[in-house]
């Protein structure tokens, strides 16, 4: 349930620690409002909510990741105090105009060569999030997820951006967390009320806002018989809930703190961000989640986890990017054999 393969990194803040930048910024939460009237909040031409249409045009049709006039857009979509991190780099950009030039630069260092695919796109109105592949050619490369929040006017006003690792440690995470933490002492287990909640933001809400800390059990039944689980730490998705409870089971140590931050108002999909704390380490480290329902059993099908690098930025990555600055990878594959940027 939880993104785990960020404690390889968290592990290193903990020991290199550097004064982390925390944007005073509302969160976005499911309510029961935000649910009942969704409908309201659509728009008729195009089915989709605020947040969703907005990002869909400026990522697939004004291209705002690959062309000077798609980052201009992009910068005009903006508020003045919009907030963007993106945690390839060591601080956030703060600011319409700095933004602008940031997306300005991103474009710039692609050489002209590829584009940014959308894989996935939650349905949220106030906020949303989004699954991309970097493409060029025939070859796919670099994957990611970012999260997009909006302001009353509808402009943005925080981003969030993580992009996979190009070093995937797997299970070496699991032997370092259980070195670190040994002797930390369980919490006791919280007391919840069973619900079944049905739309994507309710059920991550439920999930790591409610249940989390209490019932293994009672996680692993929201998620369906068919989940595919992508933690971008490890090379290979986990596929159905037996190997998704072992992950969670493997993985429950006392010591951990994992947070919640910003979630979306998806129904059927839903992006949020997220922070862990390890035993009384003075940094956090900063991920995204992205999570979407089955459209019959209204239980998670799908998961996709990327944590931040604890070095920004990321010396492969960066390499990488030097070396292949459409794919951001050393070597692509062939187009279209990860559906959905899986």
């Amino acid at each position: 349930m939880v993104a785990f393969g960020y404690l390889i990194t968290l592990l290193v803040v903990s020991f290199t620690s550097t004064d982390a930048f925390t944007p005073s910024l509302p969160k976005h939460r499911a309510t029961l409002t935000t649910v009942l009237y969704a409908e309201s909040s659509t728009s008729a031409s195009t089915g989709l909510r605020k947040a969703q249409e907005l990002i869909k045009s400026l990522v697939e049709e004004k291209k705002c990741f690959s062309t000077e006039a798609g980052a201009k857009s992009f910068g005009d979509a903006c508020a003045f105090n919009v907030v963007y991190e993106d945690c390839f780099q060591p601080q956030p950009v703060v600011g319409k105009t700095p933004v602008t030039e940031h997306l300005l630069q991103k474009v710039e260092a692609r050489k002209g060569r590829g584009e940014v695919r959308l894989d996935m796109l939650s349905d949220g109105d106030e906020a949303c999030g989004f699954a991309w592949t970097w493409t060029a050619g025939d070859e796919e490369g670099l994957r990611g997820t970012t999260y997009v929040g909006l302001n009353k006017q509808g402009l943005i006003e925080y981003v969030r951006e993580i992009p996979e690792p190009i070093f995937k440690p797997g299970d070496l995470t699991l032997e370092l967390l259980k070195a670190v933490t040994a002797g930390a002492e369980p919490n006791p287990p919280k007391e919840y009320d069973p619900r079944t909640p049905t739309t994507a933001c309710d059920v991550v809400d439920y999930l790591f806002n409610t249940v989390q800390g209490s019932s293994i059990d009672e996680s692993v039944r929201i998620f369906d018989d068919s989940i595919v689980y992508r933690d971008f730490n490890y090379e290979n998705v986990l596929n159905g809930k037996t190997e998704v409870r072992k992950f969670i089971e493997d993985f429950s140590f006392p010591g951990i703190e994992f947070r919640a931050q910003r979630i979306d108002d998806g129904i059927e999909s839903c992006c949020f961000t997220w922070e862990v704390a390890l035993l009384d380490a003075p940094d956090t480290i900063k991920g995204i989640s992205f999570y979407k329902l089955d459209p019959i059993t209204r239980k998670v099908s799908y998961v996709r986890d990327v944590p931040e690098s604890a070095i920004k930025p990321p010396l492969l990555g960066k390499l990488a990017r030097d070396f292949r600055p459409g794919l951001g990878v050393f070597q692509g594959v062939k187009a279209g054999s990860r559906p959905g940027g899986m």
